[in-house]
């Protein structure tokens, strides 16, 4: 398919300027494509702002990169009503916040009060804005990628639970290899000789493809039994007592059913860019990681043990009967 092909060609692009994060620009497409809202987890410099930087420049839409500090209002993010005068008459006319884009970069989200997480979130959800008693929609192409540092925790605001599961995937992202290290040093002195950041001329792709991508995956077709295993994890999350007596220990409350919605558009997503018209378990369990980890509530006895939501998950997924 050509829409296909055009999204692999778009994902060859930002490849060539993020190196050792295949996974976080698959996760990063797979978002846009399944039409969800990522929260992205990772250490400082490890190209996550590059990354949806890298994805605005190959692809026509706007990007607001928005810095959450612990003074940032909700009208920072959404706008407000601001009062002009001419001709001696006055009016009140809504002037847009950054959140009025196609792509939005949430930088260290957990850095603000609750307020503007919630506005940010509410956006996220409802893909509108209301100010003043009117509604504002906000553009069909809209994704907002929030990270979080998970060092330097003194003076942020955590997302609650309940926030964290209007996020379609929860991603995080590792060191790269030494090998990757040492292309990425390249990388950079190839960028400083070439006035780096300048476009390198390569036609952006259009937002109708994407568009377009988003209903072939609608299309994509899940069998009965994949539906089952899907529902199954989730069901494992929930009821862990019935499957295995340690992970019982270790859950406090499982996946919403925000969490099977999300499991089931994200493996299709992920057949459809794997080349397939099909869901297969296997798509299930590459995506079921990003899909539940941010939506386990985990015990006071898994975290005095060290357990993390992963091991959680690797647990129910060895468990849980492949369809």
């Amino acid at each position: 398919m050509a829409n296909r092909e055009d999204i692999q060609a778009l994902r060859k692009r930002i490849g060539q300027s993020i190196i050792g994060q295949e996974a976080m620009i698959e996760r990063l497409l797979m978002g846009l494509l399944a039409n969800g809202h990522l929260l992205v987890e990772g250490l400082p410099g490890l190209a996550k702002t590059r990354a949806i930087k890298s994805l605005a420049k190959n692809l026509q839409a706007e990007l607001s990169r928005i810095q959450f500090t612990p003074d940032l209002l909700p009208s920072d993010i959404t706008g407000s009503e601001v009062y002009f005068s001419a001709d001696g008459k006055g009016e009140f006319k809504f002037q847009e916040g950054p959140i009025f884009a196609n792509l939005i970069l949430a930088d260290e989200i957990n850095r603000a009060p609750a307020k503007v997480q919630s506005a940010l979130l509410e956006a996220m959800e409802e893909r509108q804005v209301t100010v003043g008693g009117k509604s504002h929609p906000l553009p069909e192409l809209f994704l907002v990628m929030a990270t979080q540092n998970p060092i330097e925790q003194e003076g942020t605001y955590p997302l609650p639970e309940a926030q964290l599961d209007r996020f379609l995937m929860h991603v995080r992202v590792d060191y790269p290899d030494a090998k990757s290290e040492a292309a990425i040093m390249e990388l950079v002195r190839s960028e400083e000789k070439q006035s780096h950041g300048h476009s390198d001329g390569s036609e952006k792709l259009a937002a109708d493809v994407v568009l377009s991508a988003r209903q072939e995956i609608s299309d994509i077709a899940v069998s009965k039994a994949v539906e089952d295993y899907i529902v199954a994890l989730v069901m494992a999350t929930r009821y862990p007592d019935k499957i295995d007596a340690e992970l019982a220990k270790w859950i406090q409350v499982g996946v919403s059913p925000r969490g099977v919605i999300g499991l089931d558009k994200v493996s299709r997503t992920h057949a459809w860019m794997n080349g397939r018209d099909f869901v297969t378990p296997d798509d299930v369990q590459q995506t079921v990681h990003d899909v539940f980890r941010h939506r386990l509530v985990l015990s006071y006895e898994a975290h005095a043990g060290g357990i993390t939501a992963d091991q959680a998950i690797d647990r129910i997924v060895e468990k849980v009967a492949t369809a």
